[in-house]
């Protein structure tokens, strides 16, 4: 008998172990599209399940790829850039040309412009080790420029076989869910949600030449704010819509606090403004620097939140990194939550997150 798949998540589908992976009770197989448990209460009730699966088991489905003759179709998040770039791609994929998309461009200001932020992303790969054979914008979500992308995909395709590849939580899923509803017409055939790692095995989807898209789990990034907050305060630090740019003016040793979750600290430059780019919904509380230490203390897990103090039980200490800004317009970015843009140069600042969580200083997005 040939082994049943789920067409939502790829996993291999069984009917003996409840909470085994891949689980669908015997009554689904008769259906023409086989659904497991999992991804049917994702779809259904929003609800998610742990997976079973370790970073080795993901590796060792990219290390497959890298023995392939195909297109590498990388997906990114526009929003959290560095906290969603695959760190050493390159020596997964072999000689296989790169095709890189930055997804969620609706999130950002619509005063940014297009051409500008290709060329952004075309410097930022360069840096990160990377040249993709070319650069795309999407909005998976809002469906957004997928028509181009399509094209892309077929022109340097070649008549071969493309896989997707991305970090959990970049809209992989349902960037491809797209594709197909523009190929074929098709609805949401692929379980997407905003809770990371919900592809658990290759899932082939057949193109018109014989040759397949394969959408890929998505890797986990340790060092991203998601797998730092419960699924309540993902969603409240997730964008759902554009973000509105938030600017303080700061005297010198003044201190914002980013919720719970991490901390900016202007120490020296004179009086200036920042810029704050982060969740609408993220509530951003401005202090005396010196009174910092004392406020988060007390005041995490309820004044400043998230997390609410449940959730501050478990949250790791914040670590401190310290940045002198030498040339103008750069983004401090606190990975998976946003960033915040020092317009002049010669500013002494400092970041705090969660320990585990990457911050670095880089070019200007916007």
């Amino acid at each position: 008998m040939n082994e049943l798949q789920c067409v939502g998540c790829g996993v291999a589908i069984q009917t003996t172990d409840k909470e085994g992976l891949g689980y669908a009770p015997p009554s689904s197989l008769e259906k023409e599209k086989i659904i497991c448990q999992r991804c049917f209460k994702l779809k259904h009730y929003n609800e998610v399940q742990d997976v079973s699966l370790t970073d080795d088991d993901f590796l060792k489905i990219l290390n497959e790829i890298g023995r392939t003759d195909s297109l590498i179709v990388k997906i990114v998040d526009i929003f959290d850039f560095n906290g969603s770039w695959l760190p050493g791609l390159h020596r997964f994929v072999g000689n296989n040309p790169i095709l890189l998309i930055g997804n969620k461009v609706d999130l950002l200001p619509k005063s940014v412009k297009p051409a500008k932020l290709i060329q952004w992303m075309k410097h930022e790969a360069k840096e990160l080790g990377m040249k993709p054979i070319d650069v795309q914008l999407v909005s998976a979500g809002k469906g957004h420029f997928i028509k181009e992308a399509v094209d892309a995909i077929e022109q340097y395709r070649n008549g071969k076989d493309v896989y997707v590849v991305g970090c959990t939580n970049v809209g992989k899923s349902t960037f491809i869910n797209r594709i197909i509803k523009e190929v074929a017409g098709e609805e949401d055939v692929i379980t997407t949600s905003h809770f990371p790692g919900t592809t658990l095995d290759m899932i082939e989807i057949p193109l018109d030449d014989g040759h397949d898209l394969i959408d890929t789990p998505g890797i986990i990034n340790h060092h991203q704010m998601a797998h730092f907050v419960d699924k309540t305060d993902l969603k409240i630090i997730t964008p759902k819509k554009e973000i509105k740019p938030r600017v303080f003016q700061l005297n010198e040793e003044q201190t914002l606090f980013f919720g719970g979750l991490g901390r900016f600290d202007y120490i020296s430059g004179g009086r200036r403004s920042f810029t704050c780019y982060l969740s609408n919904e993220l509530n951003i509380h401005r202090t005396k620097l010196e009174n910092a230490d004392d406020l988060y203390e007390k005041h995490a897990g309820d004044m400043l939140q998230p997390p609410d103090k449940e959730g501050m039980d478990e949250f790791p200490e914040l670590i401190r990194y310290e940045f002198s800004v030498k040339e103008g317009k750069m983004d401090v970015v606190f990975s998976g939550l946003g960033w915040v843009t020092i317009n002049e140069p010669g500013a002494r600042v400092a970041a705090h997150v969660p320990k585990g969580v990457q911050v670095l200083l880089r070019k200007s997005l916007i």
